[in-house]
């Protein structure tokens, strides 16, 4: 697994979550100075292995680990044992030594994504969008094969829709939902088209395994996705990536609105509004 050094503040380097990690055996580290003794404990060797399987993204053996990561076999079988009894990690069904984040750990990440201070100013930037667009707005992550919905603003319109933050809905259904799908890598994509029960819910949703990976390459190279009634009859929506700086959608964020007051060629006059939120939304991740 690689990692490109970017030393962070404090000598902890955010690209090599290792670097302060060079003694993770049992035997006792001789560390060259006070500030290397600070970045090299079990407890931040432990957090280093969480951010390692985090970025891997796939799960990851146990010898393809001691190899990255240059730990014994033993002392990495130890610790990966006990953040498993913690549900931190889990062993990815049917191989007995590949290891992949736990649920434990992915509650925790959500947690965060939706903590208070972030919160407030993704709260903020969508207030000033509904303002601008006079409809209902939306910030959302992928997880795992659902949308979890980070937070959202309702405009002052009779006609609402009850998706509280922490909500889910079915990834093919939504247009936030397929943007994400459609700008993950495409094997990745793949693997979670596999997974996905792909459920019908108006005459418009997409259940066809092909219509529906014929729409993701579209919405990949528009950079744009639309639900046109296909998880609620009467209501259409668009949405727009929330982007990190090297290009990766970590988030989107969408207007909804009723077809009879807003239809959807209508709503796709909103995408600059939306996409310079995004811009505004990325900078809170």
């Amino acid at each position: 697994m690689p990692f490109n050094p970017s030393d962070g503040p404090f000598g902890y380097n955010i690209a090599d979550p290792f670097s302060g990690t060079a003694h993770m055996n049992d035997a006792a580290p001789q560390l060259d100075s006070p500030a290397d003794n600070k970045a090299d404990t079990p407890t931040l060797r432990a957090f280093a292995l969480l951010e390692y399987l985090v970025a891997a993204d796939a799960p990851v053996s146990l010898a393809d680990m001691a190899h990255d990561i240059q730990m014994p076999k033993a002392s990495l079988h130890r610790m990966l044992g006990s953040l498993e009894a913690g549900g931190l990690v889990i062993r990815e069904p049917g191989q007995k030594n590949a290891y992949v984040i736990g649920p434990r750990l992915a509650q925790l990440s959500l947690g965060v994504m939706m903590q208070a201070g972030a919160r407030r100013m993704r709260h903020a930037i969508l207030g000033r969008l509904v303002a601008d667009l006079g409809e209902t707005c939306n910030l959302t992550m992928l997880h795992e094969t659902e949308v979890l919905y980070l937070d959202r603003m309702e405009a002052p319109w009779p006609l609402r829709l009850d998706l509280k933050p922490g909500s889910h809905v079915p990834a093919h259904s939504s247009a936030s939902g397929k943007l994400m799908l459609a700008m993950l890598p495409r094997e990745q994509r793949a693997a979670l088209l596999r997974a996905m029960k792909l459920q019908r819910f108006t005459p418009n949703t997409l259940t066809d395994p092909e219509l529906l990976e014929s729409e993701l390459d579209r919405i990949a190279h528009k950079g744009i996705a639309v639900d046109n009634e296909e998880f609620v009859l009467g209501i259409a929506c668009v949405a727009a990536p929330v982007l990190k700086e090297d290009g990766t959608c970590i988030a989107a964020v969408a207007v909804h609105a009723p077809v009879s007051r807003t239809s959807l060629s209508k709503a796709m006059e909103f995408v600059p509004r939306l996409q310079d939120a995004a811009k505004e939304l990325a900078k809170t991740f």
